[in-house]
């Protein structure tokens, strides 16, 4: 435990280090984005290592998982914030308006009524994130970017939180393109606060950063490379 928490320790001081200089070579502040620690299929021990290294701000895939590992660490670390990056079937809406507090998936009318109604019921408000599909991927979630401006004012009107947008750049195409595109989209949908753009994984956070992202969203960068399952004996 005490080689897995040097080595998270290390890694997030250099990813800080590295997002406040991409954010100076831009003329933003240094501290102008926030870090989101991509903590999916990481055991709780690696998690619990960042949070002794400082670390609050973490994101999961999976309602499931994070139903299991983050409310034991929650009771130690109260000031805790989790963000939901991955698909959200609405058969979890309930759990995920329990467990995050911010969902940056919203890709589809039936999600956003699902989300304003069990969310009145229960007077649950998240922030929540319009996914917009930049690449227009037949296989990836997001609202095409043609249909951004009308599902964002249709989440608006079901009284969402819309607080930003997130995209997800395809693997093979320069992302500057991508954060482009997501930054023009969320300021024309300006409603009297600026949309802030989740944009950035661990391989372009610092192109995210110059182009103007609130949130980065990293992983391997943080944790390492992922845990490999075992085979089946």
């Amino acid at each position: 435990m005490a080689n897995i928490g040097a080595d998270i320790g290390a890694n997030l001081a250099e990813v800080r280090r590295r997002m406040a200089a991409a954010a100076e070579d831009a003329g933003r502040d240094p501290q102008a984005a926030d870090l989101v620690a991509v903590s999916k299929v990481q055991p709780a021990e690696a998690v619990r290592a960042a949070l002794a290294a400082g670390q609050r701000l973490f994101g999961e895939n999976r309602v499931q998982e994070a139903k299991t590992k983050f409310p034991p660490l929650r009771e130690d670390y109260p000031d805790l914030r989790l963000h939901l990056i991955g698909p959200l079937q609405t058969n979890k809406v309930k759990d995920a308006l329990a467990l995050f507090d911010v969902i940056e998936t919203v890709d589809r009318p039936k999600l956003a009524r699902a989300l304003a109604q069990e969310g009145e019921k229960r007077d649950l408000h998240p922030d929540c994130f319009i996914q917009v599909n930049t690449g227009e991927e037949p296989q990836k979630a997001g609202v095409p970017p043609a249909e951004a401006d009308a599902f964002i004012a249709e989440c608006r009107g079901l009284g969402l939180r819309v607080a930003g947008l997130m995209c997800i750049p395809p693997v093979d195409e320069e992302p500057a393109l991508h954060f482009a595109l997501l930054r023009e989209i969320a300021l024309r949908n300006r409603d009297g606060a600026p949309l802030a753009l989740s944009m950035g994984m661990s391989a372009d956070y610092e192109t995210a950063i110059r182009f103007g992202a609130d949130l980065v969203r990293v992983g391997t960068g943080v944790f390492g490379p992922r845990p490999v399952k075992a085979a089946p004996a």
